[in-house]
Parts: C-alpha cells; structure tokens; sequence
C-alpha cells in the first residue's frame, strides 16, 4: 500500500510506524508543517507507570520510552494552602520533544518517509496513495478539506489556559488552586524530566478579563502568574515556549472517514488535557487503525469502518468523562468554599467515573482521610455540576 499522512505528532508518527512494521513492503510519506526540533509544548503525561499499553503494539519503542519516564505515585491537590494527597494513582511523563524524537528515530528505521517543514495545501499530493490519514491536529488540513463528509463541529470552551514551563521539579501530579483580587487560578503542574516541570495556568473567563490578560505582554503575563503562584514555584521562574492563553476547542465529527481518508488523534477529537488522555489517545487511535488493516489487509474500505466500530464506544466513553471534567473547571470558583479534604473529593468524583467504594478500593488513604472528616456515614456529595 501507498499511505500519506498528514501531520508529525504522536497519532500520525505511531500509525506509520505501526503500518511499516506490519508490512515493511508499504510506502508511507509522511507530512509535517514544523521543523523535526520544533515542538510548543512542554511534557506529555500518561496515567500508566510504564506506558504498558504500548508494549504489545511495538516492544523497541516501548522500551526506549520507558527507559526515558519520570514516574510519580500521587496526585497531590492544593487548596487553601493543604496538600491533600490522592493514593493509588501512578503517573508518568516525558518530554514532548523527546517522544517525537524517539518517534522519528523509529520511524526513519524502518522506511518510513518524513518530511518535515512541509505544509499540506492541495491533498493531490497523496493523489497516488491508498490510504490518506488526517493526523494533522485541532486545525486539521484534512477535517476541513472534507468537511461536508466528516461534518465536524468546533466547540470553544470558556476557560483560558496557557502553557509555561519551570525549573521548578514537582514530586508529583500537581493541581495548585490558588484565588485573588482577579479571582481564581488553578495550575497542572508536573515533572517530565530531571530539569523541568510543566505548568499549565487556568482560568475562567471572568478573572482572565478582570486580570487584564488581554493586554499583557508575555513577560507580564508570565510575571503575573509567578506572583499568582509565588509559593508553589519556590522562587523559580516560569518558562515561556511561545506561550500564549487559548481556549480549548472541543474537536468531534460525526463521520470518521470519507472514502480512502481517515482521521484520528486531535484532528478527529479532542480529549481535554484536564484528564491527561490526549497522547494516550493519538496512540490507541494509531494501534486500532493499524490492528483493523492487519485484520483486514489492503481492504481500505473494510479496515477504516472496523477502525471506527472499535474505537467509537470507548472514545465516546472518555469525552463524556471530560466534558465532565472541563465544566467542573469551568466552575471551580463555586467550589473554592469548600474544605480542602471535601474539595479534593469532589475534583475525583468530578467525571461520574467512580463512585465512592471504588476510590475506596484505588485510594484507600484518601477515604480514610475523608471520611474521618465527613463521617463514614455521610452520603456521597457530588458536585452539583454536571
């Protein structure tokens, strides 16, 4: 087979090399509008120790991005000033430009044709090719170039965030509430090498307009935030990577593919970094699409509508999940009352995904630490935003 895919992220970079080790006969080319060195983010984390979910689908690429974790065993979440520790939970991370570069490593081994610094304008440049995959991100190429057939829908939400760096190394997942004159302020912050954490700033559109970001410079936005964030950086600066404050887009199509064109990862739909899926999900994109073709062989048709009834149930599973989790962001402040113990429960019951008995079972210190607050006898108190 012929394949052209667009776009040299974590989805696009995993099918190809998945399809090469699959069929080593296969011609894969494959597009990317940035250099092999640029990337405009900072880490990538996983909910898994070792990414095992990995391991089936490529052992040598397994290991080299095993080899290359930071791995933590808690999410500790900041309110009012109290850590409150979440047991159970194993994390890891790694930085995003070292995961592309492990990808292309992988990919340039075995055959697979990388073009970097090229924009996808006119799709007749994959005229000759079986397959073409749209891995091409929120703004995808593709999505838009057969838009009346995958008739996507592009929804922006409230919250603004924006994505710094620091020296400052954090022992583990780390949420950090933190309020203001302005109003409220949450970071996502976390380890993904022995020099550097990323920090994520979020807030809702009322302090982002009240801050008055929208006419900072980025050394005052940054300067602001350190201020915001003063005791949780421990005198470390934050770090700007073309760093600007976004909305999330809400990325879903009704169709998944169009004739021999197929999308997945960001381009596809989007999972909110909130609940730390994103790359999870590019990859599990490339591993179902890639395991349909090896059920299926060059039967294009066939594979992409296999790679659909796969992963549909369970991607729709995980987005309802986060649209959970984006509105209970979204309406953090009407939290903030809260005691920190009954704070932190609420964030984990936040998705509908648990129930009481459950994180019982995954983080029994954490119970135990509740109910000694609220009274094993207490009902459960989920948020009342749903």
């Amino acid at each position: 087979m012929k394949i052209g895919i667009a776009g040299g992220g974590p989805a696009g970079l995993y099918f190809a090399l998945l399809m090469k080790q699959l069929k080593a006969a296969h011609e894969i080319r494959l597009l990317e509008q940035n250099s092999a060195n640029a990337t405009y983010g900072w880490g990538v984390v996983f909910s898994d120790r070792a990414v095992s979910f990995l391991e089936n689908s490529a052992p040598d690429f397994h290991h080299d991005i095993k080899s290359n974790l930071e791995i933590w065993d808690k999410l500790v979440i900041l309110h009012k000033g109290q850590p409150v520790a979440i047991d159970g939970s194993v994390f890891s991370g790694i930085s995003r430009i070292q995961l592309l570069h492990i990808l292309h490593e992988h990919c340039r081994r075995r055959g697979v044709e990388l073009q970097f610094e090229t924009r996808l304008t006119d799709p007749a440049i994959f005229s000759d090719c079986d397959l073409i995959v749209g891995a091409d991100g929120v703004s995808s190429f593709v999505r838009q170039k057969y838009s009346a057939f995958f008739q996507p829908s592009l929804e922006l939400r409230s919250n603004k965030y924006i994505w710094y760096g620091t020296p400052r190394l954090f022992d583990a997942l780390s949420l950090i509430f933190r309020e203001n004159r302005d109003g409220v302020f949450v970071a996502h912050a976390y380890r993904y090498n022995q020099t550097t954490s990323a920090f994520i700033v979020e807030c809702d559109a009322a302090t982002w307009k009240k801050a008055g970001f929208a006419s900072m410079s980025d050394t005052e936005s940054r300067t602001y935030c350190e201020k915001v964030f003063e005791k949780d950086l421990h005198g470390h600066p934050l770090l700007s990577n073309k760093s600007i404050w976004i909305n999330f887009v809400v990325v879903r199509n009704r169709r998944w593919h169009h004739d021999n064109v197929v999308l997945i990862g960001d381009a596809l739909r989007t999972v909110h970094f909130s609940i730390g899926s994103g790359t999870r999900t590019a990859f599990e994109d490339a591993i179902a699409l890639a395991g349909a073709f090896e059920r299926h062989g060059e039967d294009v048709h066939a594979a992409l509508q296999r790679f659909e009834n796969i992963r549909k149930p369970s991607a729709d599973q995980l987005l309802e999940v986060a649209q959970k989790s984006v509105a209970w962001y979204e309406n953090m402040r009407c939290l903030m009352h809260l005691h920190p113990i009954a704070f932190a429960y609420d964030y984990m019951m936040r998705g509908g995904k648990v129930d009481r008995e459950s994180l019982r079972r995954k983080a029994p210190k954490f119970i135990a630490a509740y109910e000694a607050y609220a009274g094993p006898a207490r009902e459960d108190r989920h948020s009342a935003i749903k």
